[in-house]
């Protein structure tokens, strides 16, 4: 098929495991171009995950206690460590085939990062890099994770950036294997609430206008 504009899925709240499936349909489909390039906007129930490098992956929390807080534990596969997500962060997947956009590996995630930041700068935070660390920082203090997998330069997983969700479920681990890591959000650094609806429809936006340019 030719390509097309990126086609932009709101998912609402749906469970790591069931999103994780809809990802690798997706991959499947888009690797042989019987689907344009595709985002999904979602939240997840409250889930940890373990990424791919064993050596990254640190829970502080036992399986059981987990268990007992109604938060479920998963297997990823993507790059990155551990990680949480739960209803009030804004999770982006997207399923695109590089070269139609004319992106490298790196690229691709620059523009990841590039995409979060725009969005946080929306609602009020100022964001940015840290050499050598992943995700997305407000000073010190962590507040989107990014975490990708690319398959016959096709893409999965993605980005979460913390809006309005319970922070406290990083307490269970140490977030993307660093030690003393602060996790913040949205509604932490500017006591602002902010519609998630309104916020998927920004995220939409901003992922058009990075994502759309087909070569």
């Amino acid at each position: 098929m030719r390509d097309e504009k990126i086609k932009i899925i709101d998912s609402g709240l749906i469970d790591y495991a069931q999103a994780l499936d809809l990802q690798l349909e997706l991959l499947k489909d888009r690797q042989a171009d019987k689907i344009a390039n595709t985002v999904l906007l979602l939240e997840h129930p409250a889930v940890i995950t373990l990424g791919a490098r064993k050596s990254e992956n640190k829970l502080i929390a036992t399986e059981e206690f987990l268990l007992s807080q109604k938060i479920v534990l998963e297997s990823a596969g993507r790059g990155g460590g551990t990680t949480a997500h739960n209803p009030g962060q804004i999770v982006v997947y997207p399923i695109i085939k590089l070269k139609s956009i004319g992106l490298g590996v790196n690229e691709y995630v620059r523009s990841l990062e590039g995409i979060g930041i725009e969005l946080l700068k929306m609602v009020g935070v100022e964001s940015g890099q840290r050499k050598g660390l992943p995700g997305l920082w407000v000073g010190g203090k962590k507040i989107a994770s990014i975490g990708v997998q690319i398959k016959k330069w096709t893409t999965i997983h993605g980005m979460a950036i913390n809006i309005c969700n319970d922070l406290s479920i990083f307490d269970n681990i140490v977030p993307c294997g660093l030690d003393d890591v602060e996790m913040t959000s949205v509604l932490k650094e500017t006591s602002k609430k902010w519609d998630l609806s309104k916020v998927k429809e920004m995220l939409a936006e901003l992922c058009d206008k990075h994502w759309s340019k087909i070569r």
